[in-house]
């Protein structure tokens, strides 16, 4: 298990960023000064702010994906499946605020969190399941959401 980094609050998708501006999908490479993440070894993110600057207008223009997370990532990162974030008869879909950008779906997670008052640390790790499937320990706290799922916080 693995804690949920918020990092996106500070990056772009580079899908987004190279279909605006019209540029090949390596370019982001050849750009010395702007820094890039990869999750999942799929979706590419290039830091805020830091575009070359004969590209810097397109900035205004792109989506802000500040408390959201690809939903492969996030399920991977909660140690749920996927389709709990694909497919709207799933119980907890609704409860979930989702986002398309490039045709990439990404998930609140962070509003999520906030509204069912989950305080997750830094180095903590974050599981979601049904209550029944979750592994309870001492140094752990548990959260009751709704249709007989839970999530546990390591500390």
């Amino acid at each position: 298990m693995s804690h949920l980094p918020n990092t996106l609050n500070s990056f772009w998708l580079w899908r987004e960023v190279s279909s605006k501006l019209g540029v090949s999908n390596p370019a982001y490479k050849y750009w010395k000064d702007t820094p890039n993440i990869k999750l999942n070894n799929k979706y590419v993110f290039i830091q805020k702010n830091t575009l070359p600057s004969k590209h810097e207008y397109v900035e205004n223009i792109l989506t802000d994906l500040s408390g959201y997370l690809p939903i492969k990532y996030a399920s991977d990162r909660l140690h749920v499946n996927e389709h709990i974030f694909s497919y709207e008869k799933m119980r907890l879909y609704k409860e979930f605020e989702y986002k398309f950008v490039e045709d990439v779906k990404f998930v609140n997670i962070k509003k999520f969190f906030t509204e069912f008052g989950i305080k997750v640390n830094k180095n903590s790790i974050v599981q979601l399941g049904k209550i029944k499937d979750l592994e309870f320990s001492a140094n752990s706290t548990f959260y009751n959401l709704k249709n007989d799922y839970g999530i546990i916080v390591y500390e």
